[in-house]
């Protein structure tokens, strides 16, 4: 059962409980930074509106929030990743340590303005992974019969992102009914839902949030260091053996 040629040992490893078991002083006391991202550029979005009521109940539960406005931010690709909204984008989702996704539903998927924003936020930077790691919530809102379409493709883009997406999530049916003319969400299950899933994304960004380089590091990319790490001390010490030339 030992035997795993294919393994390479010095990267591998197993469990370890005392990882997870922080030190107190290395508990962060800061309150958990939370970017809301939202969907729609419409003058009366729901979307938006949802995000808004998720944001205060997230700052009564002890949060600070950021809400990126998607408005005058380009198309991915489209322009260097210095233009301003870009770059507000991706300090956002660094200065992050959870994210809330809240789409409209249109035609069976996501808006683009929200896979726009997604699209602008990399995998990698540099050595700086600003999503690795961090919390997700996923709402959406119909403006017909109850779906999940929206939800669902949030969720395979949270994976994508390498996020610990919550299982709780929100999908507001009918949402044209669901707001008053000030665009506040009427008391309701939808509203008792919201409060659900913001309650257990903080919850778990301050279970996770102090953890996540440890539950997020993988043995191939361990072993990939490794590698790397041995090809270069091997490439120095043919260099301190290759004879000068005259």
């Amino acid at each position: 059962m030992d035997d795993l040629p294919n393994v390479f040992d010095p990267s591998f490893e197993g469990p370890d409980v005392e990882q997870l078991e922080l030190p107190r002083g290395q508990v962060s006391t800061h309150a958990p930074r939370i970017l809301l991202l939202y969907g729609s550029l419409r003058e009366r979005s729901y979307s938006r509106f949802l995000t808004l009521e998720a944001e205060r109940i997230l700052q009564r539960l002890g949060a600070e929030t950021r809400v990126f406005d998607p408005r005058e931010l380009p198309m991915p690709d489209s322009v260097p990743a210095t233009h301003p909204k870009v770059a507000e984008l991706r300090s956002l989702s660094a200065w992050s340590e959870g994210q809330v996704w809240c789409s409209p539903e249109r035609h069976g998927a996501m808006t683009g303005v929200m896979k726009s924003q997604i699209d602008w936020i990399p995998l990698e930077i540099g050595s700086v992974r600003p999503t690795q790691g961090r919390t997700l919530a996923v709402m959406q809102v119909s403006g017909g019969s109850q779906s999940f379409n929206a939800v669902n493709a949030l969720r395979v883009l949270g994976r994508w992102m390498r996020m610990f997406t919550i299982p709780n999530q929100s999908s507001v049916a009918k949402a044209f009914q669901e707001f008053d003319d000030a665009g506040r969400m009427r008391p309701s299950a939808y509203y008792d839902r919201v409060v659900d899933v913001m309650e257990e994304l903080v919850k778990m960004t301050l279970l996770l949030r102090d953890r996540s380089g440890y539950l997020t590091s993988r043995y191939s990319e361990r072993k990939e260091a490794a590698e790397k790490s041995e090809a270069a001390r091997l490439a120095a010490i043919a260099m301190q053996h290759e004879k000068p030339t005259k």
